[in-house]
């Protein structure tokens, strides 16, 4: 035992540091592979992204987010210069448009007459007092929210005495600058869906009202004034049907229908620069190779734009403009044919 101990074990021992010593210097020193070979060098290559020019139909339907208001109260002015003479209505009473809220008596304002005496003498004579009475009418229907004159007060022509708040309702919605171009022609209803409320309807008598710089507060037809300098949405107004029950500060979705077209050229937005009426796509030759191409555009549903003039059924575009920022890995767009392309990773 005390030969094992002395000399067999730490032989070994030896044996199999030198072992390991000699496979460590080989793996740092003497590859099985030659240097060449172990570099990195690119294997994958890199494909622009193409789209066929095909046919398919647009709906060009703009969704906004809006509010359900109450109309403007309508002023009650006075129609002449006196003291009030007796009101007819209490606030809170229900008018109708005609009804006589109040009346005003007016001192009438006479010129003296002059003749001439027996002894030629002029004589002036003053006229008798006399005065008229002038009706303020209520201008619309609705219930009267404030009337702010008594038997006696002092009124001048054209003071706003009072405001009648009519029962009816419109949505309204800001428009972004940019969306209008989308708005071709200028439609006169739109589709309102209220969240919990009754079924979608249509609103009627549809506006878009744009901002005017350095207007300062208040506007007048249809005109909504903005500071200097600033910059502010459309905001787009339309009339909810009487007898649909809503209530003002409900959330609405306004969609406006500016138009469909069915059998037409159709590429995908993210192909052409430019959004309306003009832009440009990059054509694909049979080289591989691309040139740009201005385009006539039409309709657009802010996915798939309609090519009105300079391509035809079959050519091939890049599916992004060169140099535009690329949309995520995996981002979709749906074709006219219902296929589906996505964006590929490398």
């Amino acid at each position: 035992m005390g030969v094992w101990r002395k000399w067999i074990f730490p032989s070994i021992r030896i044996v199999l540091v030198v072992v390991i010593a000699v496979a460590l210097a080989k793996l740092a020193f003497f590859p099985d592979r030659a240097p060449a070979q172990l570099g990195a060098f690119p294997t994958g290559t890199t494909e622009e992204a193409t789209m066929p020019v095909q046919r398919g139909s647009i709906a060009n339907d703009v969704v906004l987010t809006g509010t359900v208001n109450a109309d403007d109260a309508v002023p009650v002015k006075a129609t002449g210069t006196g003291t009030v003479d007796e009101v007819f209505f209490t606030v809170g009473a229900a008018v109708h448009e005609g009804d006589k809220l109040f009346d005003i008596k007016v001192v009438d304002e006479l010129d003296p007459t002059t003749t001439t005496g027996p002894d030629g003498v002029p004589v002036v004579t003053m006229p008798a007092p006399s005065h008229h009475f002038e009706k303020v009418f209520a201008a619309a229907s609705g219930t009267l929210s404030s009337l702010d004159v008594l038997p006696g007060q002092a009124v001048s022509v054209g003071q706003v005495s009072g405001k009648i708040a009519p029962p009816s309702f419109n949505v309204t919605a800001s428009i972004a600058p940019a969306m209008q171009y989308r708005l071709k022609q200028r439609p006169s209803v739109a589709q309102v869906v209220i969240s919990g409320g009754p079924a979608p309807f249509t609103c009627t008598g549809l506006t878009i009202t744009t901002p005017l710089s350095g207007g300062g507060q208040g506007g007048e037809d249809g005109v909504v004034p903005t500071a200097a300098g600033t910059a502010a949405a459309a905001t787009v107004t339309c009339r909810v049907p009487a007898d649909v029950r809503v209530f003002p500060g409900l959330a609405a979705e306004v969609t406006i229908s500016a138009g469909a077209a069915s059998d037409v050229l159709v590429v995908p937005s993210t192909a052409v620069e430019g959004g309306a009426e003009t832009g440009v796509v990059w054509v694909v030759g049979s080289d591989g190779g691309h040139a740009e191409r201005p385009v006539t555009l039409g309709l657009t549903d802010g996915k798939m734009v309609e090519i009105v003039e300079g391509l035809a059924e079959g050519d091939t575009v890049l599916q992004f403009v060169p140099g535009a920022v690329a949309p995520p890995e995996g981002a979709c767009t749906t074709l006219p044919d219902g296929s589906t392309a996505c964006m590929e990773g490398p």
